[in-house]
């Protein structure tokens, strides 16, 4: 599992011209889910989400987490996080989740983020979407599963 966590003044998500999601101050997270995920990987990324500590203290230092700042979350699908560019030059996504357990994972992370942070907004899952942010910073940081 990988998400791309982007700490933003502001962020928004539309289909169909229409916007589905929208938050203030906190992080936009992008999540790709691979078929080997399962929710106990999800629940160690959401751990390290809501505990994250980047936005900033009185003295400038990023030592406060999204609950110490009242911010938001804006959560989005994209799978392409997932894809694997090791072979030529056209990405591969067979290690993506097939779409009905991705959706699913996306959902449980969606309610479990809901459960440490008070505004969760996020996407739609498959579709097009169009995300508008103004990253803080910018300040970017991406979490591998692999990696914790």
């Amino acid at each position: 599992m990988k998400f791309v966590i982007q700490r933003v003044n502001h962020a928004s998500v539309e289909v169909d011209g229409k916007v589905i999601g929208s938050i203030q101050k906190g992080f936009l997270v992008f999540v790709g889910v691979y078929d080997s995920d399962t929710r106990e990987i999800a629940d160690k990324m959401i751990n390290k989400l809501v505990k994250m500590r980047i936005f900033a203290d009185e003295n400038g230092k990023t030592n406060l987490d999204i609950n110490s700042v009242n911010g938001q979350l804006l959560i989005v699908s994209q799978f392409t996080l997932c894809a694997d560019c090791r072979k030529g030059n056209r990405p591969s996504f067979t290690g993506a989740g097939a779409p009905d357990m991705a959706n699913e994972m996306y959902e449980y992370i969606i309610e479990r983020c809901r459960e440490f942070v008070p505004v969760v907004e996020h996407g739609e899952f498959g579709a097009d979407m169009k995300v508008d942010l103004s990253n803080d910073g910018p300040f970017t940081i991406l979490l591998d599963s692999n990696e914790l």
